[in-house]
């Protein structure tokens, strides 16, 4: 791992844990990076959904995946995160990715939320199959606030540990309010 913004933290990460012929959410589609990332880990066999509620992110991420060839195993669809549940059945997706914030060089004032970002945080984990895995790299401070990076801690302290192993990381010397990569795994 030669870079370690929370990205690529996160990605080195799934790269043991997402195999070829899964199916992934990528919950908050972007520009398409985490969207790519996983197309390639699940191979032809495999399926990824990725979700954005900005038609020029869900253009941008379909519009990478067709330059990268990718578009026969991936695709970005116009709809919250809150609403991933209507596109997959419980205990059928082996990975969900978020990163929590706005969109990098988009608009500011379009960012997550946190009851939206809970509500698609319970769904997922309906969604996830057994030994399934979900990743989110919550930032805070700036435009973005506090307000939801504490309440998903809040919500995440509290799953049952018999159900989940929630798995929390940070940047402890770094300054301003660095992202926080969180990995939680679906036991039963």
């Amino acid at each position: 791992m030669k870079n370690y913004q929370i990205t690529e933290f996160c990605h080195h990460f799934l790269e043991q844990h997402v195999h070829p012929g899964d199916f992934c959410i990528d919950a908050t589609a972007g520009k398409g990076n985490d969207t790519a990332f996983l197309c390639q880990l699940v191979g032809s066999r495999g399926r990824v959904l990725a979700f954005d509620i900005q038609q020029s992110a869900v253009d941008a991420t379909n519009e990478r995946l067709f330059a990268e060839g990718l578009s026969d195993i991936g695709t970005a669809i116009l709809e919250s995160h809150a609403n991933m549940h209507l596109y997959a059945e419980a205990e059928t997706v082996d990975c969900i990715m978020f990163n929590f914030g706005y969109l990098p060089g988009g608009d500011h004032s379009l960012c997550t939320h946190a009851d939206t970002s809970i509500a698609a945080i319970r769904d997922g984990l309906s969604l996830l199959k057994k030994q399934g895995m979900m990743s989110l790299c919550i930032y805070s401070g700036g435009d973005t606030g506090f307000e939801e990076r504490d309440a998903i801690l809040d919500y995440l302290k509290q799953l049952d540990p018999t159900q989940y192993m929630v798995l929390l990381s940070c940047y402890y010397n770094r300054p301003n309010n660095p992202p926080i990569p969180v990995f939680i795994l679906r036991l039963h």
